[in-house]
């Protein structure tokens, strides 16, 4: 009779370099090396290394860790890097992914304001993924709220399962600030679904990214199901370390969610030994 096995999944664990901040994009890449995680997400922001693909080359060669994702410039603070032309800042990620042997680009729907994007940007993004191996995986948000008013800030919707896209990354701290079930947001992304920002959240205002076990979003389960269904894209912890008191403090939150993370990736499995 079989014994159960641990199967670890082929998903690999990444570390976002937003998860250090304000600490710098090459200091994200020295301590993803030092914790043992698979390789880095790079957010493209106001970090001049984070634009610089060379700069970028150069880290990932020196640590041994490889680029696993590009997040594209779509904060409000990042409105000038790489462009003011949206096209142009996705243009320029799918770049940066092909030259750095990244699987995938990371994009968030169009704000409301940003009109003529945001009505081509479905049939946009299927028209950039038809030209190249790179995934783009559009994310998951949620309302913008302020005491009692809701604001739709994101279009087509903030709900990105609303439209049609051929890849999806689900976030979970933004779900919990949408109130919203992530498992059933996962199981309507479907085989779609090729990327994941792991982080908690308490179903408040403000998108917090806490450190995975530390909110009220079903981390464990999500991972748990991703195994079980074999997903082949990628895990990027995306927490929010800025209250680290030091940088000790900062590791140990993200040893921690990588330890969270690869605990919960394992499953039971029936394998029969050999």
């Amino acid at each position: 009779m079989a014994e159960p096995l641990v199967r670890i999944p082929d998903a690999k664990v990444a570390l976002s370099t937003a998860s250090v901040y304000p600490e710098s994009t090459a200091t994200a890449f020295e301590i993803a090396a030092r914790l043992g995680y698979d390789g880095v997400e790079v957010m493209v922001w106001t970090d001049p290394v984070s634009q610089d693909i060379e700069a970028l080359r150069r880290l990932s060669d020196y640590h041994h860790m490889p680029i696993l994702a590009v997040h594209a410039p779509c904060l409000l603070i990042t409105q000038r890097v790489w462009s003011t032309d949206p096209w142009i800042k996705l243009q320029r990620a799918r770049a940066a992914a092909e030259k750095l042997g990244a699987s995938t680009v990371v994009v968030h729907p169009p704000f409301r304001w940003q009109r003529q994007y945001a009505r081509d940007f479905v049939t946009g993004v299927w028209r950039m993924a038809n030209e190249t191996d790179v995934r783009f995986a559009v994310e998951n948000m949620y309302p913008w709220r302020y005491r009692d008013r809701e604001m739709l800030a994101y279009a087509p919707d903030w709900d990105v399962t609303k439209d049609d896209y051929r890849h999806f990354t689900i976030d979970l701290s933004h779900a919990a600030t949408a109130r919203t079930d992530a498992l059933a947001m996962v199981d309507r992304m479907g085989d779609r679904l090729g990327h994941v920002h792991l982080a908690d959240g308490k179903g408040s205002a403000k998108d917090e990214h806490l450190v995975p076990g530390r909110g009220t979003q079903p981390c464990a389960e999500v991972l748990e199901r991703l195994a079980l269904t074999g997903f082949d894209g990628h895990v990027v912890i995306e927490v929010n370390t800025r209250r680290a008191m030091s940088g000790a403090e900062r590791e140990a939150d993200l040893a921690e969610a990588l330890a969270f993370t690869r605990l919960h990736l394992a499953s039971a499995a029936k394998v029969p030994r050999r």
